[in-house]
């Protein structure tokens, strides 16, 4: 037996899921007011802060698992979590709905220009805006093929897309028509009516789409960036929307967040900006509690645990 300290702010139905899987465990809710004998006695911390950070990593802690509840990791102490063999384990998954909806309203946004009628109506503006183009046949880049981007490509099927994927791996997909390792990027710009960056930042993705992958894309071409902002060179893109090297952008995370009030990047009509939430959805804690329990049964029968695991050494 041992202890396990939740700091997400869980549903009494969610605490229930993970106590079912760990019977005779004790647990304890981030949000009560915690020891540092509870935070060094703690086997497994679900979520991470700066107090989990203070606490957990000293030689004399008892951490052996931290359940990140986010997808991206890029701001865990990677270097500790090795000298103390703790394993890592992440919430990807549990973004594809929302952010693939996301991103397909993006899309749609941008097409069917509904932004600036959007807009408009805000100002009590009648306007025919024209030139209005459509999503259907089109083809389809997807930077970054996993879960999220395994569901893009299934739903722009419903719009007889024709879609071409990039991952590390370059494993085929049932619903990508041609995949690529990255040795192909260069051919997906060339090719695609929309891209999609889905990629997490580490030293090889850190600003991967740059002037240079921006002049390969066609002029008529959309940008979307729903992986970390750091993937993309901001500066580069703001010039390519300027120059008109591509036609527009669709973005949900920046370089750096928030988007100040001076980028040019809030006035441009071909672009859509938000606030980083295309992956926020009400189910949110309820399919991470249930990835986390999941492993967590694994774990309290001795097997460690394997879903969404983080390598540390590569850092994803």
């Amino acid at each position: 037996m041992g202890k396990i300290v939740c700091i997400p702010d869980l549903q009494p139905d969610e605490m229930e899921m993970i106590r079912n899987a760990a019977p005779g465990w004790e647990i304890i809710r981030g949000g009560e007011e915690l020891s540092v004998a509870d935070w060094l006695d703690a086997a497994i911390v679900v979520g991470w802060n700066e107090l989990a950070e203070q606490y957990c990593l000293k030689p004399e802690s008892g951490l052996r698992w931290i359940q990140a509840w986010g997808a991206g990791v890029e701001q865990m102490p990677f270097h500790a979590l090795e000298r103390k063999n703790v394993i890592l384990t992440n919430a990807s998954g549990v973004h594809a709905y929302p952010i693939s909806e996301s991103v397909l309203a993006m899309m749609l946004s941008l097409t069917r220009k509904l932004h600036l009628h959007i807009r408009n109506q805000t100002r009590k503006k009648w306007e025919w805006l024209g030139g209005m183009g459509e999503m259907h046949g089109k083809v389809l880049g997807i930077v970054g093929v996993g879960a999220i981007g395994e569901e893009i490509a299934k739903l722009s099927r419903g719009f007889g897309m024709r879609v071409l994927g990039v991952r590390r791996s370059g494993r085929p997909s049932a619903y990508v028509d041609r995949m690529y390792d990255i040795q192909g990027l260069d051919e997906v710009l060339q090719e695609s009516d929309y891209v999609v960056v889905t990629l997490p930042v580490t030293k090889e993705t850190r600003h991967l789409i740059g002037r240079s992958q921006f002049r390969r894309m066609k002029s008529t071409a959309f940008f979307i960036n729903i992986g970390r902002g750091s993937t993309t060179d901001t500066e580069a893109l703001i010039e390519a929307l300027q120059n008109g090297t591509i036609a527009g952008a669709g973005l949900d995370v920046f370089e750096q967040e928030p988007l100040p009030e001076s980028s040019p990047l809030w006035e441009m009509d071909n672009v859509i900006v938000t606030p980083h939430n295309s992956g926020a959805s009400i189910h949110y804690n309820d399919r991470a509690v249930r990835i986390f329990a999941a492993n967590l049964r694994d774990y309290v029968n001795g097997r460690e645990p394997s879903l969404n695991r983080v390598d540390l050494a590569s850092q994803y």
